[in-house]
């Protein structure tokens, strides 16, 4: 019986990590479906980045408010979640504070000092965030693309947040009473736990004291293994993919429309008139699809983007066509982008391979409408924390409907059409061309 604590704990965490484990090798395994691309080039430049925007949260604070306050709850969740060492040194060995015997009491007061301190300011940012998002009712985190899911799961991850804030003030509070009982050795500082609960835990007796702590010690413990599982569900995703996301981002100008290698060769064969016009491609291969019309038809790295998007909406909130009101929302894309690989994904659980639904990205989950509205402005990428990239898969979708499907708007294709006869996209003969220089 004495212990039946610890080997509960031992279980839960396996069952935890193990869940948390075989969940993101789904989700890797389906950011691998889309196509390869190579990001291993510029490692230097590419961890600069990683440090500056996903460590430093170099971008954040372009809105200032949200921006300040995410930094806090970024900082502070990583370092009250420091105290999950000695949770699990505690737990496994059955010891209570087992680091604050290894460090010098004045050490272990002000580590436990900084933790109380940093667990009050999450609470707070926690609180400003739920206000914003219902009371204020901010437009970007209140927009038709939340409706459903999307906006309760923002809501339910600060009540998650809050509830382990309260926890961990909870069983600070009681461990603190407990000492000045003599029940436990006096250790660490708590002074906001003290402040929150010290009052009404004051005149409770040792055994409803000893009930608090314990539960809430395992509500803290198992709270963080549900949150960490819940992140599979979640747009809380980003916690952990902000950093690869950030690392293989584009490094190429903002703006800079990549070719494709299969044209880039039609058109060199074209311009050289000593080309053989039935070569092929120079790999050797013709592309099976001109641009895309399903997920797997991405590349992996545009994958990556939809599942590092956190939904926060600085991007729809910048896009001018969005703000005309047109239907594009670049937040919308990259949902929908998720929404689709976890389909296809669900599918080859299902099936083991992927069995045609007849269904795909472009039609089912984006409209034609929605991506002729982009103006590739950038504004969406640049307005990205974490260098996500709506606009590639934009241009890919439009490539699709282009090459694939010669689907494009009606004044897209007057100007391909006046390009391919009178070598430029105006309506005019090519041989009036300088009449403009003679007046």
């Amino acid at each position: 019986m004495e212990y039946i604590p610890n080997i509960l704990f031992i279980v839960f965490a396996i069952l935890g990590f193990g869940l948390f484990i075989r969940n993101i090798l789904k989700i890797r395994r389906n950011i691998f479906l889309g196509k390869d691309e190579n990001r291993s080039d510029h490692s230097f430049e590419r961890w600069k980045i990683l440090c500056l925007v996903a460590i430093g949260q170099g971008k954040m604070l372009k809105k200032p408010i949200s921006g300040f306050f995410h930094i806090i709850i970024y900082i502070g969740f990583i370092i009250i979640n420091i105290e999950l060492i000695e949770i699990f040194i505690d737990g496994i060995g059955g010891s209570h504070r087992y680091i604050g015997y290894l460090l010098p009491n004045t050490i272990y007061n002000y580590i436990t000092s900084i933790l109380d301190i940093f667990a009050l300011l999450v609470t707070f940012a926690v609180l400003i965030f739920f206000f914003r998002r219902n009371i204020i009712n901010v437009p970007r985190l209140n927009s038709k693309d939340l409706l459903g899911w999307p906006k309760i799961d923002g809501n339910l991850i600060l009540v998650i947040e809050f509830l382990l804030m309260m926890a961990f003030f909870s069983m600070n509070a009681s461990d603190y009473r407990l000492q000045q009982l003599g029940v436990y050795i006096t250790i660490g500082n708590f002074p906001i736990s003290n402040f929150i609960f010290g009052g009404l835990f004051s005149e409770l007796s040792v055994h409803s004291l000893e009930i608090i702590e314990k539960s809430t010690w395992w509500f803290h413990y198992l709270g963080i293994l549900f949150f960490l599982n819940y992140l599979y569900l979640s747009k809380h995703l980003h916690i952990l993919f902000a950093f690869p996301n950030t690392y293989f981002s584009n490094l190429n100008k903002i703006g800079q429309i990549n070719n494709l290698d299969s044209i880039t060769h039609e058109v060199k064969l074209l311009m050289d008139p000593n080309a053989d016009p039935f070569t092929t491609a120079s790999d050797g291969n013709t592309p099976e699809k001109f641009g895309a019309s399903d997920v797997t038809d991405l590349s992996w790295i545009q994958l990556l983007n939809a599942y590092s998007c956190t939904e926060c909406g600085r991007c729809t909130s910048s896009c001018p066509a969005n703000i005309t009101g047109k239907k594009l929302s670049p937040r919308k894309i990259m949902m929908n982008v998720r929404d689709r690989i976890e389909e296809v994904g669900r599918n080859i659980d299902k099936n083991k391979s992927f069995i045609d639904d007849g269904k795909q990205l472009l039609g089912d989950y984006i409209t034609p409408e929605e991506i002729w509205a982009c103006t590739t402005c950038n504004a969406c990428v640049e307005a990205c924390p974490i260098l996500i990239n709506p606009l590639s898969i934009i241009i890919d979708l439009r490539r699709y409907l282009v090459m694939e499907k010669s689907a494009a708007p009606q004044e897209l294709n007057m100007m391909m059409n006046n390009i391919e006869n009178n070598r430029a996209p105006w309506q005019f003969n090519p041989s009036d061309r300088e009449n403009w220089s003679k007046e």
